[in-house]
């Protein structure tokens, strides 16, 4: 995400001080071989670094891809609202290619050495996909959250100019707060703006004003969101497994099914909100505090600013592997030919109307507990998590 410079500085020799100069800082000495030892661990350790960063790269580049060729390959999972799957895959996708290789070229390298025009784009596109990273996790929390508690409303309301309002809805956004702003260097101090940055140096210090404004718009007001569809959706599914558990009449238990389906999709929700606080939110704390105080160490800063970036890596798991459908698929892609005696066994004869994307399907189970009551169950809740 945004690497804030307006922080302290360790290293007033280095004007790019990277996370590997702390690792490898070490006491001086005049002798020659104690220089070569220190030069060979300084290196060992930038490879050892180098991997673990480019092993997060190529997880996240073939998990997001794996979640949207699932989706536009496998019919069981051509619904509209996996769209919003694609919409973040995409958008994580992004922030491995576009951000994440040319941070971990930067960091190894101890210098910047794509020129001053690319590292404006970069910063920008830094801070576009990790936005709409965020945001596609706030949509997607909103969609589950209507899909589970009111699913017949979601059924009469969810349609193609929805799922594409609010696609386009998130990556507008993430466009307008970041490359408009730092094209227009709203990011800088007034005495800063026009001046070329410094050679090999590709850095970026935030005035407070704008640090408030782009980490409220592209994290906290998302938290918040969040953590509140969360909140109300895990008091939903306690009350709903409680009046299952009063109307369920030993002959027919089958409300079990279907309150154990909203808990599993509680608990899930409940990781998928743990897992993006930890990830991000300690480098948004930092931000703002970097904004206003430069007491932050830089190596604090760029450990936090990765922590970020690894969310990338862990939403096709969280959102994709821990869903049945979605673990078929990826053995179709992966293997196609040990699975096709499983397709036939799993019953893959179900499809869409020519093969296009289809709203989720429902089947009406009647219950008898002195009178029969109707109860709304999903026949296949793929993305329900």
């Amino acid at each position: 995400m945004i690497t804030n410079f307006s922080i302290l500085d360790l290293s007033s020799d280095s004007p790019n001080y990277t996370i590997f100069d702390t690792i490898n800082s070490t006491n001086v000495s005049n002798n020659t071989n104690e220089e070569a030892t220190g030069s060979g661990y300084q290196l060992a350790e930038k490879i050892i670094i180098g991997t673990i960063l480019s092993l997060f790269i190529i997880l996240a580049i073939v998990g997001n891809i794996l979640v949207c060729v699932a989706v536009f390959t496998d019919r069981r999972l051509k619904h509209l609202n996996n769209l919003l799957l694609v919409s973040l895959a995409i958008a994580d996708l992004l922030v491995a290619i576009l951000v994440m290789t040319f941070a971990v070229i930067n960091d190894i390298l101890d210098k910047w050495i794509f020129g001053a025009t690319f590292c404006d784009i970069w910063i920008s596109g830094d801070i576009m996909c990790s936005t709409a990273s965020i945001l596609n996790l706030c949509v997607i929390s909103l969609d589950r959250y209507i899909h589970i508690r009111d699913p017949f409303r979601y059924e009469n309301w969810m349609n193609w100019k929805k799922i594409a309002a609010m696609i386009s809805a998130v990556w507008i956004m993430s466009c307008a707060i970041s490359f408009i702003p730092i094209h227009l260097e709203w990011h800088k101090n007034a005495e800063d703006r026009g001046k070329p940055l410094e050679e090999n140096v590709c850095a970026m210090e935030l005035n407070p004003v704008y640090s408030v404004v782009s980490s409220t718009i592209s994290f906290y007001i998302p938290c918040i969101v969040m953590l509140a569809i969360y909140i109300q959706l895990y008091c939903y599914a306690r009350r709903h497994v409680k009046s299952i558990k009063k109307t369920q009449t030993p002959q027919f238990g089958g409300g079990k099914n279907s309150s154990s389906q909203d808990h599993k999709a509680a608990v899930t929700l409940g990781i998928i909100v743990g897992v993006f606080l930890f990830c991000w939110l300690p480098f948004f704390i930092i931000n703002l505090i970097a904004a206003f105080c430069k007491c932050v160490p830089l190596i604090l800063f760029k450990i936090l600013t990765w922590l970020g970036y690894v969310n990338s890596c862990l939403n096709p798991i969280i959102y994709s592997i821990f869903n049945q459908e979605f673990r078929d698929a990826f053995r179709r892609i992966l293997f196609p030919k040990s699975c096709v005696s499983i397709e036939h066994r799993n019953g893959y004869a179900y499809r869409s109307p020519n093969n296009s994307y289809s709203k989720p399907e429902y089947t009406m189970r009647t219950v008898e507990n002195g009178a029969q009551t109707k109860e709304l169950l999903e026949k296949d809740k793929v993305t329900a998590l």
